[in-house]
């Protein structure tokens, strides 16, 4: 292939696409090209696409002007180097463009794989520009690759505020309730708690928020104490309860609901997603709300801290334990959450991410 195609999405309208397709030149020296292989398109591609500009998601693969390249976790293989710590048919898995190829500039390449030092990526967290190598990643399962992309990055996420909380000792709240329940970053911190609570049987119980149409499937994902809706969960959750409120939906209408009905028993109230979120309502300041004032979770500052505190390899090795009980979970025989849709092609890109960004995917 002599071209590199790229899937765009206009900045201000983010139902308008195109293909764009550009010459693939010459490598200069260090650089390195890789053939994406596979990525994930989810709901969480969705929130890049939506929060491109706030959260400086647009940053990583820029586009022409009025255009943006969404971000996806994938695996990618070496087709051509031009980088002495980097060979020819080696395969990374890292945070990629929508595309056919991404050419990167490794610095600090070692047998575990490097970080992408080209200069648009340097001021962005340096999380999102490392490329694991799959031969020296303890989590690389090659037959489990699907797992990794649609939920590695998530789950970490689910580690770090678990971890969180526990450090915290829940700011004595006596639940953990979650919106957008149904979210995979959400039930991922559901299953986590859960297994905590058989370690530690003082941990709070869970308590999902989620719509009507979805409470079938949470309450048959078992990993909540208690599941309740939106626009019943006023009648269903006694206000007298403290609670630690985590925010996976980004609805600041559904915050102000659940810190008023509450009141000063919310201990603490975390702002991690934006599942029903827009831009505006992210840039929209928050009202005066009782019980604690939300704070927004980023969960690259939380691994860094842990990293710190446990040596990397500590923080590889714990977050290890629970990734390997999460695929154990999702291997066994009908409990998998997940059904793995695989598409390839132009077409089928631009199909799902319609269909994802208008709410049609399960």
């Amino acid at each position: 292939m002599s071209d590199a195609v790229t899937f765009e999405v206009s900045r201000n309208d983010p139902h308008a696409t195109r293909f764009a397709v550009e010459p693939l030149e010459s490598l200069r020296d260090g650089e390195v090209r890789l053939a994406v292989d596979r990525f994930a398109l989810t709901a969480n591609n969705i929130t890049y696409a939506t929060f491109g500009d706030a959260l400086g998601y647009w940053g990583f693969f820029p586009a022409a002007a009025g255009y943006g390249r969404i971000p996806a976790w994938g695996f990618g293989t070496v087709i051509e180097t031009r980088c002495d710590g980097v060979r020819a048919g080696e395969r990374f898995y890292g945070y990629y463009p929508m595309a056919s190829h991404l050419t990167v500039l490794p610095v600090r390449a070692d047998a575990t794989g490097f970080g992408d030092g080209v200069a648009h990526r340097a001021a962005l967290h340096p999380l999102y520009s490392r490329y694991s190598n799959t031969a020296h990643d303890p989590l690389y399962d090659a037959a489990r690759e699907a797992y990794a992309l649609l939920l590695r990055p998530l789950y970490i996420t689910s580690f770090v505020i678990d971890d969180l909380l526990a450090e915290a000792a829940y700011d004595g709240a006596e639940a953990v309730v979650l919106s957008s329940a149904s979210s995979k970053t959400a039930w991922g911190l559901a299953f986590l708690q859960r297994a905590r609570r058989r370690r530690e049987p003082a941990t709070p119980r869970t308590v999902a928020l989620t719509s009507a149409r979805s409470a079938a499937y949470v309450r048959d994902l078992g990993f909540y104490d208690d599941v309740a809706t939106y626009d019943g969960f006023a009648s269903e959750l006694p206000p007298r309860t403290p609670v630690a409120y985590i925010d996976f939906a980004g609805d600041p209408a559904l915050t102000a609901r659940v810190h008023r009905h509450f009141g000063e028993n919310v201990r603490s109230s975390l702002a991690v997603g934006a599942s029903h979120a827009s831009g505006a309502d992210l840039a929209a300041a928050s009202p005066e709300l009782p019980g604690a004032r939300p704070r927004r979770f980023f969960a690259p500052d939380r691994i860094r801290q842990r990293s710190r505190d446990w040596g990397a390899a500590g923080f590889a090795e714990r977050f290890g334990t629970a990734w390997h009980d999460l695929v154990a979970m999702l291997d066994s025989p009908g409990r998998s959450p997940l059904e793995v849709v695989e598409r390839t092609g132009r077409d089928a890109v631009a199909r799902v991410y319609a269909e994802t960004l208008a709410g049609h995917v399960p």
